[in-house]
């Protein structure tokens, strides 16, 4: 197929930290949310929708700093303002106009069934409220967007209603009129149809899709609505989101970019080098959610470009595109030989060259890099989410790391007694012996726990090296078991920030949880050491 001579502009707005919020067992912290946008950020979305302004004490403290994204525009979300109230007097629809963002997207109901029973007003007031919602946002300088709830269910129902609602935002100044299929019953087929139908009657430019994926078909539906027309598609990360999930983005935007019958007529505002980080970014949202990843998952899974065995093999190595649909290098991925162990030299590289470290591809470092990468790999060690250990390991192998200290031995106690006022306590004592320009010390700290002990030990005195460290903060530990019974393997990833508001994170691995610990906490320190220009002296 010939590349159209002007390709049409696909807007990608992703919902990971509202809408993926909903999902079962996923609580995410206010640093979860800023490391993920960073994140998402840096993949070149056009929208990040970070949640709910007043909704919850994390969605509130997020917006209280306004994101300065690079291409994002941050999102704030929220309901209409509410029947029979006024603009001013309707608090939390001014909650959603005070964040510091620069769009907002409201949910409003286009099934007159749920306008009648969830929200006990009429028809038209619905229709009201839809006019008075959006002028009001358009109003206060942000881009206004509107998702129409249950719209497809809706439109099944009573399609004049749910087109109503369509244009009544459309005419009071809505950018987005996003067309949600809430209960994620819709089949691709009766998308094309639907949404085809809306782009005949408004501009395509101004129409969105937001697919759930309670039949498996929300990345289907998300680009069978591209097809109708829509030039808007919402999804979230790994596909997270309430029951079955949302259309997953990791899938939608690789097909957007690397299939013909889509990249020849749309284009993005993702180019090619950031497809190359997508599925860091998948892993990296598993890792802060403490997910084992979908390792089958399309385009990211570490089993998406495996190969074991047989024919499959053979023909592989002959030509990848035998039994590959694309490159796994232009998503950020590795191909897997399964018999040869073949493969991840270009993924180290890659890797190497986002870390600003720059090495030839001949070098032998590189591979004594590699099959150390793997060695640690197959005890359970994971880099996707610990930037800062792999590149303290990258540039221990390229002779780039100076030793400022060394722990020659730890010892953690943790006693549960009764305090003077009666009450059962559990306090842990860590002595490290630390050994800093020849001079071997005993530093003895107390904490909350065995890690908390630890770091007040580690960190009580580094000599020269103390000024580097008095704003290094711990701000979030998360645990793993790797492998069941009592002696299981454990992998701990520990988060640190400083005064300036950076952050890293490293990684350990032990079948002692405080020994994994502490070679996380250990990494961390020296990161910063290295970053921050500690010399020896």
């Amino acid at each position: 197929m010939a590349v159209a001579e002007t390709r049409e502009r696909i807007y990608l707005f992703d919902t990971t930290l509202r809408d993926g919020a909903q999902t079962q067992g996923v609580e995410f912290s206010l640093e979860d949310k800023i490391l993920i946008a960073e994140a998402l950020d840096g993949l070149g979305l056009d929208y990040i929708e970070g949640g709910y302004p007043g909704a919850n004490p994390t969605d509130s403290g997020y917006f209280e700093t306004a994101r300065d994204f690079k291409s994002a525009k941050n999102t704030a979300f929220g309901m209409t303002k509410r029947v029979g109230r006024s603009i001013s007097n309707d608090a939390g629809f001014n909650a959603i106009l005070d964040a510091k963002v620069d769009a907002i997207c409201l949910v409003a109901k286009s099934w007159d069934y749920h306008v009648r029973v969830a929200l006990g007003v009429t028809n038209e007031e619905n229709l009201t409220t839809i006019t008075e919602s959006v002028k009001a946002v358009s109003d206060s300088g942000r881009e206004a967007l509107i998702d129409c709830e249950h719209f497809f269910d809706g439109y099944k129902s009573n399609p004049e209603y749910a087109l109503a609602c369509v244009k009544t935002a459309y005419e009071a100044g809505a950018r987005w009129i996003v067309l949600c299929d809430t209960n994620g019953g819709t089949l691709p087929h009766e998308v094309l149809d639907i949404v085809g139908t809306i782009t005949n009657e408004i501009p395509g430019d101004h129409i969105g899709i937001h697919a759930h994926n309670d039949t498996g078909n929300a990345v289907a539906n998300s680009l069978a609505a591209i097809q109708a027309g829509a030039r808007q598609v919402q999804g979230t990360l790994n596909g997270l989101g309430e029951r079955c999930g949302n259309a997953n983005l990791t899938s939608i935007i690789p097909t957007l970019l690397l299939k013909p019958d889509f990249a020849n007529r749309y284009e993005t505002g993702i180019t090619a080098q950031q497809l190359r980080t997508i599925t860091h970014a998948s892993r990296l949202l598993d890792e802060v959610l403490n997910r084992a990843p979908d390792h089958s998952q399309p385009y990211v899974g570490s089993s998406a470009f495996a190969h074991k065995g047989g024919i499959h093999v053979s023909a592989v190595k002959k030509d990848p595109s035998t039994y590959e649909h694309v490159e796994p290098e232009l998503v950020g991925n590795s191909r897997k030989l399964l018999v040869s162990g073949q493969a991840g030299k270009s993924n180290i590289l890659a890797e190497l060259e986002r870390l600003d470290i720059l090495v030839d591809h001949d070098d032998d470092r590189v591979d004594a890099l590699l099959k150390d990468v793997k060695a640690r790999s197959s005890v359970g060690y994971v880099y996707e989410g610990a930037d800062a250990s792999f590149e303290l390991l990258a540039r221990r192998h390229l002779g780039e790391v100076p030793r400022f200290f060394s722990v020659d031995s730890f010892r953690v106690m943790v006693e549960r007694r009764y305090n003077s006022s009666g009450e059962l306590i559990t306090v842990s004592e860590a002595m490290v012996k630390v050994t800093v320009n020849g001079e071997t010390h005993a530093h003895v700290g107390e904490g909350n726990g065995p890690v908390h002990a630890l770091d007040q030990a580690l960190r009580k005195d580094l000599g020269p090296y103390q000024p580097f460290i008095t704003d290094l903060q711990l701000v979030d530990y998360k645990v793993r078991i790797l492998t069941g019974g009592t002696d299981a393997i454990t992998r701990v990833l520990i988060e640190s920030a400083d005064s300036e508001g950076k952050r890293w994170h490293t990684v350990g691995v032990s079948t002692n949880i405080v020994d994994a610990s502490f070679e996380a906490l250990v990494d961390s320190i020296n990161y910063k050491l290295l970053r921050d220009g500690a010399v020896i002296s």
